[in-house]
C-alpha cells in the first residue's frame, strides 16, 4: 500500500452497526466496565478495552495503528504534547545510573527535562559547550550511554550538525 491510503485507511474497518467509513472521535473520559470483575481484568491487563481516556481512546488507537503502519512499527504512542514524547522516549531507553549526550542548545522545556528533571531521577544529561566542529570527547563517560540527542537544524536557535559530529554520535551513541 502507498503511505497516501495507509494513512487513510489503516488501523480502522468501517463500523458494522452505522457502516461509517470515517473514525468517529470518541469524546468521553470514562468507559462502562460489564461487571466488577471485567474491571478488575481490564486494570490488571488481562483483557484488552478502554479504562480511561487518558491511558487509550479508541480514537487515538486508530492514530496509533497508523503512524506504526506508516513507520512499518509494531506499535504507536499518540501523545499530547512533543514534551510528552521526549520524556517517553528518554525514559524507554535510560535508567538511574544511565546517561544521554544532547545538543546545548534547546527549547525550555526540553532544556528543563534534560537539566533538571532526569538528574534528579538518576539519568546523566551531559550538554556539551562546543561548536558544531568539535566532536563532543568532553562527554566521554564509564557509565553506560543510552542515547545521544540533537533537534533538527531547522529549529532557530540551533547551528547545523557537521558530518564529523554526526559521525562521532552515531560511534558512541547506545554504548
Amino acid at each position: 500500500m502507498k503511505d497516501q491510503t495507509i494513512a487513510i485507511h489503516a488501523g480502522f474497518k468501517s463500523d458494522s452497526a452505522t457502516k461509517a467509513v470515517s473514525v468517529p472521535i470518541y469524546q468521553t473520559v470514562a468507559y462502562e466496565f460489564d461487571s466488577a470483575q471485567h474491571g478488575a481484568d481490564l486494570f490488571n491487563l488481562e483483557v484488552e478495552g478502554n479504562i480511561y481516556t487518558r491511558i487509550m481512546n479508541p480514537t487515538t488507537a486508530v492514530l496509533e495503528e497508523r503512524c506504526a503502519a506508516l513507520e512499518e512499527g509494531i506499535a504507536g504512542l499518540g501523545l499530547s504534547a512533543g514534551s510528552a514524547a521526549v520524556n517517553y522516549s528518554i525514559l524507554n531507553i535510560a535508567e538511574q545510573g544511565s546517561n544521554i549526550v544532547t545538543v546545548p542548545l534547546l527549547y525550555g522545556g526540553t532544556y528543563t527535562l534534560f537539566k533538571h528533571m532526569l538528574p534528579r531521577q538518576g539519568i546523566d544529561v551531559r550538554l556539551p559547550r562546543t561548536t558544531a566542529r568539535t566532536p563532543w570527547r568532553s562527554t566521554s563517560t564509564t557509565r553506560p550511554r543510552r542515547s545521544s540527542a540533537s533537534r533538527s537544524a531547522t529549529r532557530p536557535a540551533i547551528s547545523s550538525i557537521s558530518k564529523r559530529l554526526r559521525t562521532w554520535l552515531k560511534r558512541t551513541a547506545c554504548r
